[in-house]
Formats: C-alpha cells, sequence, structure tokens
C-alpha cells in the first residue's frame, strides 16, 4: 500500500538482460532413433549463459500403417477414448503425452555428472502433470501432444516438448546456468505401444527423423556481465535447488481388498515432499489400451515435525478396498523429494547435497 502514495517515484527499467536467443543442439553425427537406441545431445561450449528452464525438446517422424484397414477382416472390438467407444478397425490415434511414452528413460548432466533422471518417462510425466498442470500451460502443451485431438492414421509429425514437462530439474530451477557442459540423454521406448492407441493389427511404426535439443542463450549488459564474471573468479560454489521425480512400481498386485506395499527406505535427506499413488489394469504394452488414463490419489508430505524423524524414512503405502483388485492391476508410486546440487564454474566441479 506505500507503493501508491509514491507519487515522485522513477520508472524502472530492467535492461539486465540484453537479449535471448534460442539455440539448436543436435546429437552425436552416428546417433540412431530405433527403439532402445540411447541418444545424447551435448551442449559443449561452456562460456554461455543457458536457461534450461525455457529450453525444449523438438522431434521430427513419420507414423506409418503398414496394414490397411481394407486388408483386415475383422475388428478387434472397441476401445474408450475421450469417452467415446470407437472401433478399433478404423482408428489409430496418439495416447495422450505420447512424445514422453516414445522413450524409457530421460538424463539430465552437469559437466558429466547426472543431476536429474526420469525412468518410465511416460508414466511419471503423465502423472506429475495431471497433478500439477494448470490451464494455460495444457494449451501450450498441445505442441508436446499433450491431449492431442488428432486421429490421424499415418503421416509426419512434429512435437516440441518443453523439458519442463519432463524433468524436475527444468520444471523448478528458474535460473541460468554459467559455464557448464550440458548434455541431455534420452533413451528410446522398446517399441511404440504405449504411444498409440489402436488396432494392433494394422502394425502402426513410429520413425523418428529428427531430435533436436533447443536451448535458451542469456546475454547481458556490461555492467551484469561484468559482476558475473567477478562471482566465477571467486571460484564459488552455486547452489541449484529443485524436486526430483521417482517412480516405483508394482507389477501385480494381489487379488485382495487389503494392500500394504514397502515402497523404500529413504535417507533423511531424500523426504518425500509428495506421493501420488496410480492404479491401471492390463494396460502397459497393450495398444488396445490408453496408458494415459487411470485413477490417482496425492497425499501431501511436505509438513513433518523433522525432529522426530530418524536417519531414514521407510516409505510404506498401506490402502483398503471396497471389493478385491481385478486382475493384471499395477500399482505407482511416484515420490517427488527436494535434491540440491552444487557446481563451480571455475573449476567445473559439481557436488550433490541432497
Amino acid at each position: 500500500m506505500v507503493d501508491i502514495l509514491n507519487i515522485t517515484g522513477k520508472p524502472i527499467f530492467d535492461d539486465r538482460i540484453v537479449k535471448i536467443e534460442t539455440h539448436t543442439y543436435n546429437p552425436y553425427a552416428n546417433t540412431t532413433f530405433g527403439h532402445s537406441d540411447e541418444i545424447r545431445i551435448p551442449i559443449q561450449q561452456q562460456d554461455l549463459y543457458t536457461l534450461p528452464c525455457d529450453s525444449f525438446l523438438y522431434v521430427e517422424g513419420k507414423l506409418m500403417v503398414k496394414k490397411k484397414n481394407d486388408q483386415m477382416s475383422s475388428t478387434l472390438g472397441n476401445c474408450r477414448y475421450n469417452g467415446a467407444s470407437i472401433s478399433l478397425l478404423y482408428f489409430v490415434t496418439w495416447t495422450n503425452n505420447c512424445m514422453a511414452f516414445m522413450f524409457d528413460e530421460i538424463r539430465n548432466e552437469l559437466n558429466g555428472v547426472e543431476i536429474d533422471s526420469n525412468r518410465n518417462v511416460g508414466i511419471t510425466s503423465t502423472i506429475k502433470n495431471y497433478v500439477s498442470m494448470t490451464y494455460d500451460k495444457a494449451l501450450i502443451a498441445l505442441n508436446a501432444g499433450w491431449n492431442s485431438r488428432s486421429d490421424m492414421e499415418e503421416g509426419y509429425f512434429n512435437f516440441c516438448v518443453p523439458l519442463n514437462m519432463l524433468l524436475g530439474f527444468c520444471e523448478d530451477y528458474k535460473r541460468v546456468v554459467v559455464n557448464a557442459r550440458l548434455e541431455l540423454i534420452l533413451i528410446r521406448a522398446r517399441n511404440d505401444y504405449n504411444c498409440l492407441v489402436g488396432n494392433p493389427a494394422t502394425e502402426p511404426e513410429v520413425e523418428l527423423f529428427k531430435m533436436q535439443w533447443r536451448m535458451p542463450h542469456v546475454s547481458l549488459n556490461d555492467i551484469n556481465k561484468f559482476s558475473m564474471l567477478r562471482a566465477l573468479e571467486s571460484g564459488r560454489y552455486l547452489s541449484m535447488s529443485f524436486r526430483s521425480w521417482d517412480l516405483y512400481e508394482y507389477p501385480l498386485l494381489q487379488n485382495t481388498n487389503k494392500h500394504s506395499w514397502a515402497v523404500k527406505t529413504a535417507t533423511q535427506l531424500e523426504k518425500p515432499r509428495y506421493v501420488i499413488i496410480a492404479l491401471q489394469i492390463g494396460r502397459k504394452n497393450v495398444m488396445s489400451q490408453d496408458i494415459s488414463k487411470g485413477p490417482f490419489a496425492v497425499i501431501d508430505c511436505s509438513r513433518q515435525n523433522e525432529s522426530v524423524k530418524s536417519a531414514t524414512v521407510d516409505v510404506r503405502i498401506e490402502f483398503d478396498c471396497k471389493e478385491n483388485v481385478p486382475a493384471y492391476t499395477t500399482a505407482y508410486c511416484l515420490i517427488i523429494h527436494d535434491r540440491v546440487i552444487k557446481y563451480c564454474p571455475l573449476s567445473n566441479v559439481v557436488r550433490k547435497i541432497m
């Protein structure tokens, strides 16, 4: 309220940043994009101010259907898509968050040290974004295959996936990374069944042509550049704090109504802040089922009495059902916990604090 009385105040112009340019980085020359292949995209130049939180993955490819509808004599039944029952014979489309389901793992390295990773990328990012994604971000994420309404059977495609949808580091750390080598590592999925919904008899195939990491570069004015260089010359360590996502899977629940799952034993530094539990029935690697759907529950563990905690924390989930759990039910537990990384831009040393 004091500001409304400051009638003699002068206008303030923020000119610390001169410009922000998005640069494109490609994988190594001999990289292939087939199933189970490892794709490394490096940023080798170090005298940069990069902004990973606004970076994104650009992917081009083609969806091919080997057997057309007129080559098949009968359908495999119906499937549910966006609330409607559709004949599988005439239906091949993308799963929600399909781009993430094309990869089994994604890792981010700083000066050769892994600082964040996401395993089972499709399930992890889908559960996380169902909980936290706002409406305006969901509209932007349409370009990433989030809630897409495409029903094309085949053709060329391209996706722009913000890395803040896939990695906790890119979502939470909103500052520039100074004088450091960055590398993004992706491992393709074993098959494409989870990123598509439709009739497996059509034998659809996803072929990737191009994969690029597009990273914003920040240019400072002379005054701020000088102060930044003085901070680097001091040899001090810079802290990066963010929340990491860890997914745990219980492949087949017992056919009972009471369940107890010892998920993990966490250290005091990796205490869960949020726990998200999700259930699915026979959807993994089943193309006729949409793997992006299923019930889930969120548990807020961020308010805890730190003084009564021991050196380790046992994460155990117990839940009762009204009736026995159906056969082929898989349980997922997504644990979101704090992580702190320190790095020295002068010596390129990286330390994991939490």
